[in-house]
Protein backbone atom coordinates (compact mmCIF):
# COMPACT_ATOMS: atom_id res chain seq x y z
CA UNK A 1 0.00 0.00 0.00
CA UNK A 2 2.85 2.65 0.63
CA UNK A 3 4.28 1.90 -2.87
CA UNK A 4 1.01 2.79 -4.38
CA UNK A 5 0.72 6.10 -2.07
CA UNK A 6 4.32 6.71 -3.38
CA UNK A 7 3.51 6.61 -7.03
CA UNK A 8 0.49 9.20 -6.31
CA UNK A 9 2.66 11.46 -4.84
CA UNK A 10 5.11 11.88 -7.65
CA UNK A 11 2.45 12.27 -9.89
CA UNK A 12 1.15 15.11 -7.36
CA UNK A 13 4.72 16.40 -8.01
CA UNK A 14 5.73 16.22 -11.26
CA UNK A 15 2.17 18.03 -11.68
CA UNK A 16 2.97 20.89 -9.43
CA UNK A 17 6.73 21.52 -11.77
CA UNK A 18 4.68 20.92 -14.89
CA UNK A 19 2.69 24.24 -13.96
CA UNK A 20 5.28 25.69 -11.99
CA UNK A 21 7.69 25.73 -15.25
CA UNK A 22 4.55 26.90 -17.68
CA UNK A 23 3.61 30.18 -15.22
CA UNK A 24 7.62 30.86 -15.48
CA UNK A 25 7.78 30.42 -18.99
CA UNK A 26 4.29 32.54 -19.48
CA UNK A 27 5.52 35.72 -17.30
CA UNK A 28 8.49 35.75 -19.62
CA UNK A 29 6.79 36.20 -22.75
CA UNK A 30 4.02 38.20 -21.66
CA UNK A 31 6.08 40.87 -20.55
CA UNK A 32 5.63 42.39 -23.50
CA UNK A 33 2.08 42.71 -24.54
CA UNK A 34 2.38 41.06 -28.48
CA UNK A 35 3.52 37.55 -26.82
CA UNK A 36 0.52 37.54 -25.16
CA UNK A 37 -1.26 35.11 -27.97
CA UNK A 38 1.53 32.52 -27.78
CA UNK A 39 1.14 32.95 -23.63
CA UNK A 40 -2.36 31.75 -23.77
CA UNK A 41 -1.42 29.09 -26.41
CA UNK A 42 1.37 27.86 -23.99
CA UNK A 43 -1.23 27.91 -21.01
CA UNK A 44 -3.69 25.67 -23.68
CA UNK A 45 -1.21 22.96 -24.84
CA UNK A 46 0.17 23.17 -21.00
CA UNK A 47 -3.71 22.38 -19.34
CA UNK A 48 -4.16 19.68 -22.08
CA UNK A 49 -0.73 17.93 -21.63
CA UNK A 50 -1.57 18.24 -17.71
CA UNK A 51 -4.87 16.27 -18.36
CA UNK A 52 -2.96 13.58 -20.65
CA UNK A 53 0.15 13.16 -18.95
CA UNK A 54 -0.71 13.42 -15.29
CA UNK A 55 -4.35 12.92 -14.39
CA UNK A 56 -5.14 10.26 -16.67
CA UNK A 57 -2.61 7.80 -15.16
CA UNK A 58 -3.08 9.22 -11.50
CA UNK A 59 -7.17 8.74 -11.95
CA UNK A 60 -5.75 5.18 -13.21
CA UNK A 61 -3.65 4.76 -10.11
CA UNK A 62 -6.40 5.78 -7.60
CA UNK A 63 -9.01 3.25 -9.33
CA UNK A 64 -6.37 0.37 -9.01
CA UNK A 65 -5.91 0.89 -5.63
CA UNK A 66 -9.50 1.40 -4.66
CA UNK A 67 -10.33 -1.53 -6.58
CA UNK A 68 -7.72 -3.10 -4.48
CA UNK A 69 -9.15 -2.48 -1.04
CA UNK A 70 -12.45 -2.96 -2.26
CA UNK A 71 -10.76 -6.58 -2.81
CA UNK A 72 -9.56 -7.19 0.09
CA UNK A 73 -12.13 -5.93 2.12
CA UNK A 74 -14.30 -8.55 0.16
CA UNK A 75 -11.43 -11.64 1.33
CA UNK A 76 -11.66 -10.73 4.79
CA UNK A 77 -15.82 -10.85 5.08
Amino acid sequence: MEKKNNIIAYYIIASSILWGLTIVVTAFLIKSSENATKAITIMGVAAALHLILIWGPLAAQMKKQREGEMTSKDSKD
